[in-house]
């Protein structure tokens, strides 16, 4: 998408000159990381300076996420064309790129992800919490989001560490993907690590304010409706809606005319 570096400022770059630029500017970037992933490293290991296979080891993180960067980009791809495809309010591919704030929160998570499967978790936290302060979205990096993924609108969404998400979802905002309980041990202190909150399979939608805990499956190709409170699996190919149903007629409206007959779910 050469257009890309042309809507975020830099019109003087021709289809030519892409490829250098990116070039450089990926060795900067992967130079300035280098150092970041070997202060962690540092902190993780409680030292003051590495030893050579420590510092090895930063450099094959740093290397090992490079090769990872066209996979990533293949995401983000197919994430900016599901949110053109499922917004018809969306002008066009480069509007979704730089307007979106959730493309801004799930590139951010493509990257941090990567950065914490590689073994550096505060890093990418550190990530996915710059682009919590900036859209309002929280994706925890050790979450797992397959590709083709949209947050419309965004604000308030919450996903969980041990989150798994599949292909083609598309979840609306305030919409929570958490933990029902946090177990403790003998001692009285929480357990870290264990596996808490939802899987949601391929094809689904989550409409604004759901909030869905715990470590259960939502089937795929399922619809869950606005402000649904959900801690038990749904099949495949379910609908979930609030049960509470008010309908309401206008007085002043003939009984013929549909648009006054209105149903309101609660």
């Amino acid at each position: 998408m050469h257009s890309d570096f042309r809507t975020s400022g830099l019109p003087h770059l021709t289809d030519e000159g892409i490829d250098y630029y990116v070039g450089h500017l990926l060795d900067v970037t992967l130079r300035e990381l280098l150092p970041q992933v070997s202060r962690e490293l540092r902190f993780t290991l409680g030292r003051e300076d590495l030893d050579q296979a420590d510092q090895e080891r930063a450099a094959g993180i740093v290397q090992a996420f490079a090769k990872r960067l066209p996979y990533i980009r293949g995401l983000l791809d197919s994430d900016i064309h599901a949110a053109y495809e499922g917004d018809p309010a969306a002008s066009s591919i480069d509007e979704v790129l730089v307007c979106y704030p959730g493309i801004t929160a799930i590139a951010h998570y493509r990257l941090a992800h990567e950065l914490h499967c590689l073994g550096t978790p505060l890093i990418a936290r550190m990530i996915s919490e710059i682009a919590h302060s900036v859209t309002g979205i929280e994706i925890h990096p050790g979450a797992r989001i397959g590709g083709s993924f949209f947050i419309d609108h965004g604000t308030g969404v919450v996903i969980g560490e041990t989150a798994i998400i599949g292909q083609h979802v598309r979840l609306y905002q305030a919409v929570t993907l958490g933990a029902k309980r946090f177990p403790v041990d003998e001692h009285g202190a929480l357990v870290k690590g264990n596996v808490r909150h939802p899987i949601v399979e391929d094809d689904l939608v989550i409409y604004a304010g759901a909030t869905i805990l715990g470590r259960i499956t939502i089937g795929r190709g399922s619809t869950i409706g606005g402000n649904v409170w959900l801690t038990r699996s749904v099949p495949p190919g379910s609908t979930v809606h609030r049960h509470r149903r008010v309908t309401k007629r206008l007085k002043a409206a003939p009984a013929s005319n549909p648009l006054f007959d209105t149903t309101l779910a609660e």
